[in-house]
């Protein structure tokens, strides 16, 4: 399951906000040392239907879900 925390210097104070950006597409960098993409911005775009960790609260916490298989706009 990627790791995915926010970019451009962004952090988020709660789950519930970090999701609602990763969910309107907002650049998140991918955490992953496995992939050539490791270090790279991504969006819920490249997630779709997949499951992911994402890191906030100064990437002390991390929360999990499925990122759903068509994005609302």
């Amino acid at each position: 399951m990627p790791t995915l925390t926010p970019a451009y210097g962004r952090d988020y104070a709660s789950a519930k906000k970090a999701k609602a950006d990763y969910l309107a597409g907002k650049d998140f960098i991918l955490n992953d040392i496995t992939s050539r993409w490791d270090g790279k911005p991504c969006s819920a775009r490249d997630f779709l239907g997949q499951a992911v960790n994402i890191r906030y609260h100064k990437l002390a916490r991390v929360f999990s879900f499925q990122t759903p298989n068509e994005l609302t706009r």
